[in-house]
């Protein structure tokens, strides 16, 4: 796999060819109940995490940004031209961050009201309704549109997003009583859930259903790929139990512990939980998370003041960061083209970034696939 730091015309082509074409996508049903398009994108997977056995130590630093609200972001997404788009919550315009590492704004309709946002099929960013009344999304080529939504209430409605294998766009229902959807050709509509509200954030899974990561949820909900709406058992669950999730490559899903418990539901839906070093006992510790190349799994810091991350084998483990996340440091993470993980800031005023040195890092197909690139 080549790690491509130059960006031009040619190169965006092969990353909208690769990324929505060939593996699994968001637009061509290769995501499917028979877990074949999994096992594609599982395979590429490896191929880092062998070589991140022998990864150097990881280089954790931070990066200005510019200060434009208060708390300014809530979680990025990966463009395909490599950008970072920072999320708006309170920002009042937007603002992203090059390959090359330049931070840059541009203007919104609307400012702020927004909580996580999602890749479309097509390229475009939706950011996810929170608060605001409208949706608003950032083209491919930087055009910023809004767009009526057909259901809203107060703070929270949703938090993140998911693309469906068939292209609709699902915001995660927090406050909200309904889900809703965008379909791949913009129609924007509700469908009716088991359990309204109480999740934060989403993950689509090996078979193509989006799993609602619960935050106060007593239940797990998922919707399928034909649109069912099911619910299961957890084992752990609490007022603020998770925030965010990621898929392993072993295909196990992680909902990112909030508060003191981590918790996975794994391809045969068998749901366990497993012990942290650092968030027992602390709310909102953690808000997101990230898939690096060698397999672990970082959660995002909020409350924490420590790192924390779970490897593919399940072993648990902490590290220093820069800017603690004390008082709602960071909420959501991105993994870029170059194998480095940003963690997008609330409240600190800086954006964190750990370099993974990996000497085999996600190639720009894997940064960009539905299963990773969400809040």
């Amino acid at each position: 796999m080549t790690n491509i730091h130059n960006i031009s015309a040619t190169w965006q082509t092969e990353v909208k060819r690769k990324a929505w074409g060939t593996i699994p996508t968001a637009d061509n049903s290769t995501i499917s109940s028979d877990l074949v398009a999994w096992q594609g994108m599982r395979s590429l997977m490896e191929k880092s995490v062998t070589a991140g056995s022998t990864f150097s130590s990881t280089i954790v630093s931070t990066y200005s940004i510019i200060n434009v609200g208060s708390p300014p972001f809530w979680g990025g997404v990966l463009a395909f031209n490599g950008d970072i788009h920072f999320v708006p919550s309170r920002a009042t315009v937007g603002q992203k961050l090059s390959t090359t590492g330049v931070v840059s704004t541009y203007s919104l309709i609307v400012a702020g009201g927004y909580n996580g946002g999602v890749l479309a099929s097509n390229g475009d960013i939706h950011f996810v309704p929170g608060n605001a009344t409208v949706g608003q999304k950032v083209s491919a080529s930087g055009v910023v549109s809004t767009y009526s939504l057909v259901y809203t209430t107060g703070f929270g409605s949703y938090v993140g997003g998911v693309v469906a294998p068939n292209g609709d766009i699902h915001f995660i229902p927090q406050f909200a009583t309904r889900g809703q959807k965008v379909s791949a050709s913009g129609v924007v509509s509700t469908y009716s859930l088991i359990v309204a509200g109480g999740y934060n954030g989403g993950v689509l899974a090996p078979n193509g259903d989006i799993h609602f990561v619960p935050l106060g949820a007593s239940r797990g909900q998922k919707i399928s790929a034909a649109g069912v709406v099911s619910t299961y058992s957890l084992v752990y669950t609490t007022s603020t139990a998770h925030s965010g999730g990621v898929v392993s490559p072993n295909g196990d899903i992680h909902f990112i512990p909030s508060y003191a418990v981590g918790q996975k539901i794994n391809t045969s839906g068998i749901v366990s939980t497993y012990s942290l070093i650092t968030g027992v006992g602390g709310a909102s510790e953690y808000y997101g998370g990230v898939l690096a190349p060698n397999g672990d799994i970082h959660f995002v810091p909020f409350n924490a003041t420590v790192g924390q991350k779970i490897s593919l084998s399940g072993v648990v483990s902490t590290y220093s960061i820069v800017a603690g996340g004390g008082g709602g440091g960071f909420i959501g993470g991105v993994l870029d083209t170059k194998g480095d993980i940003h963690f997008i800031s609330h409240s600190v005023g800086r954006n964190h970034k750990i370099s993974t040195l990996s000497a085999i890092p996600f190639d720009n197909t894997l940064c960009l696939s539905p299963y990773l690139n969400k809040y």
